[in-house]
C-alpha cells in the first residue's frame, strides 16, 4: 500500500513508522524545515513543501497513492489536504487528524474526509477505559458507515463471566471482534468462555442500543 502523510510532526512520524513496519510505502510532507527529521524515519520518502498546494501533491504522485493522511497540527490544512486529495487526485481513502474537537463537525465527506481521528476524543476514551470497569466506552466512529468501535471491561461479578460466547445472544448488528486477556488479544470463537476482567472490543452498527448492550454485559440477559 502506498501512503502519503501530510505533516511530519510527532504524529505523522509515528504513523509512518507503524506503516513502514508493515511493509507499506510511505512519503512524508512538511513545509517546516525543522520537521525534516529524516533520520528518525529513514525508510520513508521525504519532501519539504506545502501539502496544501497542488504542485506538491503532484510531485508526490498523490493520484497513485492508496491513502492520504492529513496529520498536521492545523485543522484548516488537514481539511484542504483531504479535499484536494479526494477531488483533484481521486485518492481512494483519506484520514484526517482533528486537533480542535470543536471543528470535528466539518471533517466529513463534504471536505473529502473518509475517516476523522480526534486525538482528544481518543485520549478521553482511553482514560475512561482505564478507570471504568463495566462502562461501555466508544473508542471510534467510522464517518462513512457510522459504525462504532466500543470497549468494555467485563466486571468479575457479571452474569456472563464463565459463559461461552456462542451462548450469548448479542444485539442485532453487534460483533464481538476481540478479547484482550492478560494483555493478549484473543480472536473470539463460539467455544471461548468469557472471564471477569476481559477487555471486550465490539463493532456495532449505528442503530445499536448501546445502553442495552452495556446492561447485557453487566447484568446479563433480561428475564422474559
Amino acid at each position: 500500500m502506498r501512503v502519503v502523510i501530510a505533516g511530519a510532526g510527532s504524529v505523522g512520524r509515528s504513523i509512518a513508522r507503524e506503516l513502514l513496519a508493515h511493509d507499506h510505502e510511505v512519503t512524508l510532507i512538511d513545509r517546516q524545515p525543522s520537521a525534516m527529521r529524516v533520520a528518525q524515519v529513514a525508510d520513508a520518502d521525504w519532501l519539504l513543501a506545502d501539502a496544501c498546494e497542488l504542485p506538491t501533491l503532484r510531485e508526490v504522485r498523490a493520484d497513485e497513492c492508496d491513502v492520504m493522511v492529513a496529520a498536521t497540527g492545523d485543522d484548516k490544512a488537514n481539511l484542504v489536504v483531504s479535499l484536494l486529495a479526494k477531488t483533484e487526485f481521486g485518492v481512494p481513502r483519506t484520514v484526517a487528524r482533528v486537533n480542535n474537537p470543536k471543528n470535528e463537525w466539518m471533517f466529513d465527506a463534504a471536505w473529502g474526509v473518509d475517516v476523522a481521528v480526534s486525538t482528544p476524543r481518543i485520549m478521553t476514551a482511553m482514560v475512561e477505559e482505564a478507570v471504568a470497569v463495566g462502562d461501555l466506552v466508544r473508542i471510534f466512529t467510522f464517518h462513512q458507515s457510522k459504525a462504532d468501535i466500543l470497549e468494555l471491561t467485563l466486571p468479575e461479578h457479571s452474569p456472563l463471566a464463565g459463559v461461552r460466547i456462542g451462548q450469548v445472544e448479542w444485539p442485532t448488528d453487534t460483533v464481538l471482534a476481540c478479547i484482550v486477556r492478560d494483555r493478549r488479544p484473543i480472536p473470539p470463537s463460539p467455544d471461548d468462555t468469557l472471564e471477569g476482567r476481559d477487555e471486550l472490543l465490539f463493532v456495532t452498527g449505528s442503530e445499536v442500543d448501546q445502553k442495552a448492550l452495556e446492561r447485557l454485559l453487566t447484568r446479563g440477559p433480561a428475564s422474559s
